[in-house]
């Protein structure tokens, strides 16, 4: 089994409905239940902020703070990590540029929100992903980035690096400066970065459907099949130094294509995750709402078990409202899923009963009014 991280303290202050607010946990899973808006969902983002990024919600950090709060939000937590005990502090301070956050590790600032993946790394399911094999292919990157960034936290450093590089080449296409050897050195980064990004996202879809074929039989869940198109498709078996010197050229080549469209029309900020169902063998979108809902459910806890098994640290899921939906023999062989996992959950819902099948394997809090109690 992978060592389990787990929190065992959590504590907020002026964090949205939160004037204050404190959970001692014990290891096992945390089971939040509530009415709509008292604040569970709250509790989940408050948690994964405690992952690079800006969190499940992808909100501001100037719109998280509690309306009326006499300063900035914050968050701290003490939790059994990858490398032992550690305490976790983060949040922004009223009146401080709210583009980035504050980042404490043992009592010592941080230099990047990258070395919170020295310590735990998080995975989450929301209702607000139900439709992301509908919605816009921007929404599948992202969440194939997390994926890789669970594997590979230098990831998102190369990701970033490419958007900036693009960002540059982008606007001396716009001002019209077609210095050749600017554009070259430009895009000779924009090829390394890209084909770098690329390659980590193949292998990490590589590594996830062998685990997905490995294990469909005894999965509860129907088991996706997954490809990614869009950029430079079929060619990724060829030598890294090719695919680069190939990206370059098109780059190169496609200047003034870009120029007029005001865009750069080629690379991985293009590429879609394409997902069919296998049993099915139907596309996921247009499978039934359910159909999709089970097929994210049994992808984002198959990369988990992924992870726990490469790293050897089991990942702290937050699963908002997973068992709403399901039936009650559903629900029984999920909670069992997500135990065997070997790490520690947090899942919310409106109806404690919903998850009595966990049974003593989980905390019961109970979430209202910004208040939350055991």
């Amino acid at each position: 089994m992978p060592h389990k991280v787990s929190l065992s303290r959590l504590k907020l202050t002026d964090f949205r409905n939160y004037a204050a607010a404190a959970l001692t946990l014990d290891g096992r899973h945390a089971v939040l239940t509530g009415d709509n808006g008292a604040g569970k969902t709250n509790l989940m983002e408050a948690v994964s902020l405690l992952s690079p990024g800006r969190g499940l919600r992808r909100a501001a950090y100037g719109d998280i703070t509690r309306v009326g709060a006499a300063s900035g939000f914050s968050i701290f937590a003490v939790l059994d990590g990858m490398e032992g005990d550690v305490e976790i502090g983060t949040g922004i301070e009223t009146g401080e540029e709210t583009t980035a956050r504050r980042l404490r590790i043992n009592g010592t600032t941080a230099k990047t929100a990258d070395e919170l993946t020295d310590h735990l790394r998080l995975l989450w399911l929301t209702p607000a992903m139900d439709g992301l094999f509908t919605g816009a292919s921007s929404d599948r990157r992202r969440f194939l980035d997390r994926l890789v960034l669970s594997l590979d936290p230098a990831h998102g450093r190369r990701a970033s690096d490419f958007e900036r590089a693009m960002r540059s080449r982008n606007k001396l296409l716009d001002e019209g400066r077609f210095d050749p050897s600017w554009l070259a050195g430009i895009e000779e980064q924009m090829a390394s970065l890209g084909i770098a990004m690329a390659l980590a996202r193949q292998e990490m879809l590589g590594l996830l459907t062998r685990l997905i074929e490995e294990t469909r039989e005894t999965s509860p869940f129907p088991s996706a099949s997954l490809q990614l198109s869009g950029f430079m498709d079929g060619q990724f078996s060829r030598p890294s130094v090719d695919l680069e010197d190939d990206y370059a050229a098109m780059l190169a080549e496609s200047r003034y294509r870009d120029a007029g469209a005001g865009r750069t029309l080629e690379g991985p900020h293009r590429a879609d995750l394409i997902v069919h169902h296998r049993e099915k063998a139907m596309e996921a979108e247009r499978c039934s709402t359910g159909e999709q809902k089970a097929l994210l459910v049994g992808l984002v806890l198959a990369h988990a078990r992924l992870v726990g098994n490469l790293t050897g640290h089991a990942p702290i899921l937050l699963l908002d409202e997973i068992a709403a939906h399901l039936d009650e023999g559903r629900r029984a062989a999920l909670f069992d899923l997500i135990d065997g996992l070997g790490g520690q959950a947090f899942m919310t819902g409106t109806d404690r009963a919903m998850f009595s099948a966990l049974g003593d394997r989980a905390q019961f809090f109970t979430v209202a009014d910004g208040r939350v109690f055991e």
